[in-house]
C-alpha cells in the first residue's frame, strides 16, 4: 500500500512581490519567487537581514497583503482563494504591539476569544490559561500601559493563541526586548511550542534566536530562500573551523592579507570584510599559528584572531557572500 505523505501545514511556491518605488523611482522587490514548504508541528524559522523579505512573506500566508504571482497555503487552504478559512485557522503575532494600552491583559486576551468566536465562559477560561502559562497572572488585572516590553510582548503571543490556531505566525517576536526579556520570551516560546502542538513560523533577524527554536530554517536573502535545513546540518555542512583575523590597518593591508594567506594555502573561502579577514579551516587550531606568522612576515599587524566551530552567520555568508551583522548594522 502506498504511503501518502503528511501534507505541509504551510507551503509557498514561487512567490514574488514588488511595491511601487515612487517618485519616478524603479519597483522594490521584495520576494523573488521564494518557495519552501513546512511540516504540521513544527517551529521553522525564516532568518534574514532586515529587507530580505521576511515580514512579506509573512503578510502574504497570513492574507493581509496579495503576492504578484505564486501560489500558497496554509492548514491546507489556498491564501488566495480561501482567505476567510485561512484567517480562521491561523493566529498572528505582528512586530508592534497588538493589545490596548488601556484594558487590562486579562480584557485583552477576552475580547480577542470573543471575537474569534469564543463563549464567554471559554474566553474566560482560556485566558486564564494563557496568562498562567506566560508568567502574567499577578499582572492580569493592571493595564497594559503599566507592562515592561517583554511582559506586552507575552501578552501578544498569547492573545494570538486565544483560539487554538493550527498553525501560528510570529513575525520578529523579539525586537526591541533587551537580552535578558529576550532570553526570557525564548524560554516562554519554548514551553508554547510543546504545550500548543501547532506549526510556528517565526521569522527572526536574530541568529541565536533562529538556532536556539527553530527546528528546521530557511536562510532568505533578496527575497529567495538561498539554503534550508536543521540548524545542525546548516553547520555541519561548512566542514572545520572558521579563523578570523582583525586587522590592524584594514584600509592599507586587507588586500594584501587575502593575497598573503591565500597564497600560502592554509585557508579556505577566504574573505576580506572591513577590518577582518575570515577563512576556514579543517583543523583551525593548526592552521591559525601559521597563518598569523606569514603575515607578521609580510609585515601585516594583527589586532586579534579567533577560531571557533561554524556558526550561522558561517552559513549566511557562505551561501550569500554577505556578513551577517554587517548587514544588521547597516539596516
Amino acid at each position: 500500500m502506498a504511503h501518502n505523505p503528511t501534507p505541509a501545514a504551510i507551503e509557498a511556491g514561487g512567490l514574488t512581490k514588488s511595491y511601487p518605488g515612487g517618485r519616478g523611482k524603479p519597483p522594490t522587490r521584495a520576494l523573488a519567487g521564494l518557495s519552501f514548504a513546512v511540516e504540521p508541528g513544527t517551529i521553522f524559522g525564516l532568518l534574514g537581514p532586515n529587507g530580505a523579505g521576511k515580514s512579506t512573506t509573512v503578510r502574504i500566508l497570513a492574507t493581509l497583503a496579495t503576492a504578484d504571482s505564486g501560489k500558497a497555503t496554509v492548514a491546507g487552504h489556498d491564501v488566495g482563494r480561501h482567505p476567510g478559512r485561512v484567517r480562521h485557522a491561523i493566529g498572528f503575532v505582528a512586530q508592534k504591539q497588538v493589545s490596548d494600552p488601556m484594558d487590562t491583559g486579562r480584557e485583552n486576551l477576552v475580547l480577542a476569544g470573543r471575537l474569534q468566536g469564543l463563549s464567554g465562559p471559554a474566553a474566560r477560561a482560556r485566558a486564564t490559561e494563557l496568562l498562567e502559562r506566560f508568567s502574567l497572572t499577578d499582572a492580569a488585572g493592571r493595564l497594559v500601559k503599566t507592562y515592561s516590553g517583554g511582559m506586552a510582548r507575552k501578552l501578544d503571543v498569547a492573545i494570538g493563541l486565544m483560539h487554538r490556531p493550527r498553525v501560528l505566525f510570529l513575525d520578529e517576536p523579539t525586537t526591541g526586548l533587551d537580552p535578558e526579556a529576550r532570553a526570557d520570551m525564548w524560554a516562554e516560546l519554548e514551553g508554547m511550542a510543546r504545550a500548543e502542538e501547532m506549526t510556528v513560523l517565526l521569522t527572526t533577524h536574530y541568529l541565536e534566536e533562529a538556532d536556539r527554536l527553530a527546528r528546521r530554517l530557511a536562510i532568505v536573502d533578496k527575497g529567495r530562500i538561498v539554503v534550508e535545513g536543521t540548524p545542525g546540518e546548516l553547520k555541519d555542512a561548512l566542514h572545520g573551523d572558521a579563523v578570523v583575523v582583525e586587522l590592524a590597518d584594514p584600509a592599507r593591508d586587507a588586500g594584501r592579507a587575502r593575497e598573503v594567506v591565500a597564497g600560502a594555502g592554509l585557508l579556505r573561502e577566504i574573505l576580506a570584510d572591513g577590518r577582518f579577514l575570515r577563512g576556514r579551516a579543517d583543523a583551525g587550531g593548526t592552521a591559525l599559528p601559521a597563518v598569523l606568522a606569514r603575515l607578521e612576515a609580510a609585515g601585516i599587524a594583527v589586532v586579534s584572531a579567533t577560531v571557533a566551530r561554524p556558526s550561522l552567520d558561517d552559513v549566511y555568508l557562505r551561501h550569500t557572500g554577505h556578513v551577517f551583522a554587517q548587514l544588521e548594522v547597516a539596516a
